[in-house]
């Protein structure tokens, strides 16, 4: 990290110890025209749009551990959820979450320099779970997380607008709904605000009525057998390719594989040693023979 980076993630610090909340400091470094990190390094923050600061990514600053100059593994664990636990046909998505602390891993000796002291850093972290205790809002994000509603909405969580990319709220006007994007829940100072109108609004019904003619047409009799296959994601015949060339594959890795040994020995290497590693690969290649003879001969297109 460069020292000016460095610079920035002190003042935060410092600005969030002396009383200032993360929207507050996003804004202040918005005026002062501090580039945001996926300004700076677009590369690494492919996540996140660059629209300066905002109050998500202070908290993701605060919250880091790396800036005590400690290496940290583990912090985040990797889940796959089906995407409609009503249909399993849907597919998986997948969603990082929070590791429970036991899970976290913190090297015994500082592994980079530190920017900010284990101390300063201690600190702000009880002052977040003081305000969080205290019914404060102390996770406030740009991106709207799901929130308890007694109307329905049928593309909840399904528009974007089109001047952020952010998720746009249903809102309800009389017996019509609406979706929308308020420019008001943008962090003061961001670059987008400078194009982003004061409010977005989308109809909900002129965009259901396409919607359900085209769910429609996808579900004639006609079309239905061709439709199940691709929610199932493979045709029968395309799953006998892929055991097929699976199995291929797995052939040509343990053969590779048995050569570098043989090679090895060719070129003085210890046989004795590589008996086991040897043995292994056989075990393996043979393995591999008989799924590629049990599976199913592959199809080509001629």
């Amino acid at each position: 990290m460069n020292p000016a980076s460095a610079d920035v993630v002190r003042r935060i610090f410092r600005e969030y110890l002396e009383g200032s909340g993360d929207r507050a400091i996003a804004g202040g470094l918005n005026r002062d025209d501090v580039p945001c990190p996926s300004v700076r390094r677009p590369d690494q923050n492919r996540h996140r749009l660059a629209d300066g600061w905002q109050g998500s990514t202070v908290r993701a600053i605060l919250e880091n551990p790396r800036y005590t100059g400690y290496a940290v593994f583990g912090r985040w664990s990797r889940n796959e959820e089906l995407s409609d636990p009503d249909d399993v046909a849907a597919g998986h998505v997948v969603r990082f979450r929070r590791s429970s602390p036991d899970q976290v891993v913190r090297s015994r000796v500082p592994a980079h320099p530190a920017i900010v002291s284990v101390e300063t850093f201690t600190e702000v972290q009880l002052m977040r779970r003081t305000k969080a205790a205290g019914g404060l809002e102390a996770r406030r994000t740009l991106e709207r997380g799901p929130r308890p509603t007694k109307r329905t909405y049928c593309l909840r969580g399904r528009v974007r607008c089109g001047y952020c990319r952010r998720r746009m709220e249903g809102t309800p006007r009389g017996e019509r709904i609406y979706y929308r994007c308020a420019a008001r829940s943008i962090v003061p100072g961001s670059p987008i605000l400078e194009t982003h109108p004061k409010n977005v609004y989308l109809p909900e019904a002129p965009v259901l009525e396409p919607i359900n003619t085209w769910i429609g047409s996808v579900f004639d009799p006609a079309r239905r057998d061709e439709t199940v296959r691709r929610l199932l994601g493979v045709a029968p015949d395309q799953a006998d390719d892929a055991r097929t060339a699976d199995a291929e594959r797995a052939v040509a890795e343990a053969e590779t594989k048995l050569r570098r040994l043989q090679a090895a020995i060719e070129a003085g290497a210890d046989p004795a040693a590589l008996i086991d590693p040897l043995n292994r690969a056989q075990e393996q290649l043979t393995a591999a023979r008989l799924r590629c003879e049990q599976a199913p001969a592959l199809h080509r297109l001629g």
